[in-house]
């Protein structure tokens, strides 16, 4: 495995030491970007550190340190972005400062237009360059600070391969002619970021397997979502790490069979927390026992009406056209069209063109399932 020392690079986490990473920009019309955030630490997400690579230089930016950062985000706008995996990352900084980049090219997007079995950044870069990253760069709290070498070592290396892996992808992608596939794939990405996360919704307490709840089940899993939302809120991190999805729901089922409040406790275990969560629990699960579901707020009526024997026998068609296609060209099916794009065409396919980019449409549109009849 490849030894080779992390890049050379600057961390900025005073504000007069942004210059040199403007004046860097100012040269260039590209740029190699990635970001790290808190998501598995806190509750609400931030960004914490941003990696740059302009003209083989490498920059790390504390995010979290009070830097005038409106001069950087002008100018990145302007900029051809490299990046893996960017949606995460463009729904991010949409989120920071509704940063909407000029182009993009992204190396996993690339790799699964490439069928590549392994497209994580780490996979790529061990695959490539016999780089093995750091696990534990991806499991870091990056809102930690100061931030170790060692992780700012790993963050490095996020950006300084992607030039290089770029042009391995990109003469693959020309051999196969798809480079226009990956941009218009790319050009989705950059508009969909722009929506940042999903805002809260207050049917967001319906997780998993709570369609099956009918009774009782459903408003002891509203009041214990809840309560979960509340203590992660207290606490400071994600909901997970107060309690699992899957305890919600076994806790609601539980209800829903008739078990007891006491009986319910008695199979719960919240962790080093436990003292501390459980009275509140016990008083969540009562509010739970005693609503009525009718109460609870109702799934709000989907626009489209179920599919019609007709459509549902048309989407079995188009899908066996596009498993069809995907195998002759070794490409994942649902590349070309997710399942809930297959149900739309099938309810209007004279909508093709609008469910779909340019590139998927046109492998569909002459198959047997969509000619004229």
């Amino acid at each position: 495995m490849n030894e080779q020392p992390p890049p050379a690079y600057l961390l900025i986490d005073q504000p007069n030491q942004l210059a040199p990473l403007l004046a860097a920009l100012d040269r260039v019309d590209e740029v190699a970007l990635d970001t790290e955030a808190d998501n598995m630490f806190h509750y609400r997400t931030r960004v914490c550190l941003l990696q740059f690579l302009v003209a083989g230089e490498v920059f790390l930016v504390d995010v979290l340190a009070p830097l005038p950062l409106a001069p950087l985000w002008e100018k990145l706008a302007t900029k051809h972005l490299l990046m893996h995996g960017s949606d995460f990352d463009l729904r991010l900084l949409a989120d920071l400062c509704r940063f909407r980049p000029k182009s993009i090219f992204d190396t996993m997007l690339a790799a699964q237009l490439l069928n590549r079995q392994r497209i994580g950044l780490a996979a790529l870069l061990e695959q490539h360059f016999g780089v093995q990253l750091d696990k534990d760069g991806q499991k870091a709290n990056w809102s930690k600070r100061p931030i170790t070498k060692d992780l700012l070592d790993y963050a490095s290396l996020d950006v300084w391969h992607l030039p290089a892996l770029r042009d391995i992808l990109t003469h693959e992608l020309a051999k196969l002619d798809r480079l226009d596939w990956l941009d218009q794939q790319c050009r989705r990405q950059i508009e969909s970021g722009l929506l940042g996360f999903p805002q809260d919704d207050e049917n967001d307490w319906r997780i998993g397997r709570s369609e099956r709840l009918r009774g009782r089940g459903l408003g002891v899993l509203h009041s214990v979502w809840h309560w979960r939302e509340e203590w992660a809120r207290e606490l400071d991190v994600p909901p997970f790490k107060v309690c699992n999805s899957d305890m919600l729901l076994n806790i609601a089922y539980a209800a829903e069979d008739g078990d007891s409040i006491e009986g319910i406790l008695a199979k719960v275990n919240l962790g080093k927390r436990h003292a501390r969560l459980a009275p509140t629990l016990a008083t969540a699960l009562r509010q739970g026992f005693g609503r009525d579901p009718q109460t609870l707020p109702r799934r709000r009526r989907s626009e489209l009406a179920p599919l019609t024997p007709a459509e549902i026998a048309l989407q079995d068609r188009i899908k066996a056209d596009r498993d069809r296609v995907a195998a002759s060209l070794t490409l994942d099916p649902t590349l070309i069209a997710s399942r809930s794009q297959l149900a739309s065409i099938a309810r209007d396919p004279a909508k093709l063109d609008d469910i779909l980019l340019p590139w998927q449409a046109d492998l569909l549109r002459n198959q047997p399932s969509l000619k004229p009849v």
